[in-house]
């Protein structure tokens, strides 16, 4: 059986206020002629189809044109929600889509109930993860502590379970939208930590055949049978290095046979420059990057004047102004920017501890700011899927 592996479609986000929509459909388009040329059997969307819970009516007519699109190619579609996504809205007309082969799965109760599809060597039951929020669902996995490994080792013991009751040689693929440890993050995911951890092993998903993964925007191979897509489109400066794609997964009567990379179009290339301006502008070694999305980030001491129209004279497509002026080795002054770049919300908040009296929060201290934000976002999360 051959699978396509997408996810992180973010229908609806912008570009640093590029409108992405008609990348997006490029996409589609791309999707849908890749399965057909490739003599795909099955496509599996690992969560995040669009970038929020309450999506742009433009975002919702492309999903509804994608989903046609899939129905008409006759190839079956798996698909799960993300953290992104609201579960409930997506999984509006589930059961009426499903007769049309395009199986939502957003409900993290049905976790251990598969979609089962067969070729010439036997089933291969898809189980579809949806997004767990663990303040949300650790009462219906039964677990004490509120935590992304335990909920997900929860929900994958009741997909061991439901495999264990199946045929002998029964081949297993699940979907799951989380941050597996291993994985590189970008500056475009939503930060998803709980009690201070944000990750959970790859060996939660021990047992099957191919863990379809979603959430990190960069493709990567964790382990040969545990991968993320990635995002189709970049989101954010931070991706510039991505090579974008979809994974293209051959089981074999044994299981997993083999994986593909598929190279997702783009509509330009990022590049991320830094340097005094004139430097920016003289440099013939730049002129590679006239087309390209710009990002440029001045360390002139200080800032030259007009900066963002004479780089659009070189850079048509710059889009982003960073300003990191060179200091002295002593010079004391780092923007705020700087400093909190690359830090949690927790750490922030210990970090202001620290500056207003003097020492950092104890042991007693970070386990209630832990708990503070743990509330705050499962409070988001669930007045966001109550839309």
């Amino acid at each position: 059986m051959r699978l396509l592996h997408t996810s992180d479609w973010h229908l609806g986000r912008a570009f640093h206020r590029v409108n992405m929509l008609d990348a997006q459909s490029r996409f589609i388009g791309h999707l849908v002629t890749t399965a057909r040329e490739r003599e795909v059997d099955a496509v599996v969307v690992s969560g995040d189809v669009y970038d929020r819970a309450v999506p742009p009516l433009a975002a919702v007519q492309l999903f509804d044109d994608a989903l046609h699109r899939l129905a008409d190619l006759g190839v079956p579609t798996v698909m799960i929600s993300g953290n992104h996504d609201s579960a409930r809205r997506l999984g509006v007309g589930a059961g009426l889509i499903g007769r049309a082969g395009i199986h939502l799965r957003t409900d993290p109760a049905a976790c251990g109930t598969p979609v089962v599809l067969a070729d010439a060597h036997g089933d291969v039951a898809f189980y579809g993860l949806p997004y767990l929020e663990p303040a949300l669902v650790k009462d219906e996995f039964g677990v004490e502590r509120a935590g992304h490994e335990t909920v997900l080792a929860a929900a994958m013991d009741r997909v061991r379970a439901d495999l264990a009751g199946r045929a002998r040689g029964t081949r297993s693929v699940v979907l799951a939208h989380a941050f597996v440890t291993g994985g590189e993050a970008s500056d475009s995911e939503r930060d998803i930590t709980v009690g201070g951890v944000a990750s959970v092993p790859a060996g939660v998903f021990d047992g099957v055949d191919y863990t379809a993964l979603g959430h990190l925007h960069g493709s990567q191979t964790i382990a040969e049978r545990v991968r993320y897509s990635g995002s189709p489109l970049p989101y954010s400066f931070s991706e510039a290095d991505h090579r974008k794609s979809m994974w293209l997964v051959d089981l074999g009567p044994d299981g997993f046979l083999s994986a593909e990379r598929i190279d997702c179009p783009v509509p330009r290339p990022l590049a991320r420059l830094r340097g005094h301006l004139e430097d920016l502008l003289a440099d013939p070694e730049l002129e590679r990057h006239t087309d390209a999305w710009v990002e440029a980030t001045l360390t002139d001491p200080v800032r030259p004047a007009d900066p963002m129209a004479r780089l659009a004279e070189r850079f048509p497509h710059t889009l982003s102004l960073v300003f990191a002026p060179e200091r002295p080795p002593q010079a004391p002054e780092v923007s705020y920017a700087r400093r909190i770049a690359g830090r949690s919300e927790e750490q922030i908040a210990e970090d202001f501890v620290a500056h207003v009296r003097g020492a950092g929060p104890d042991t007693r201290e970070q386990a209630v700011l832990r708990d503070a934000f743990d509330a705050v976002r499962a409070d988001e999360t669930a007045r966001e899927t109550a839309r």
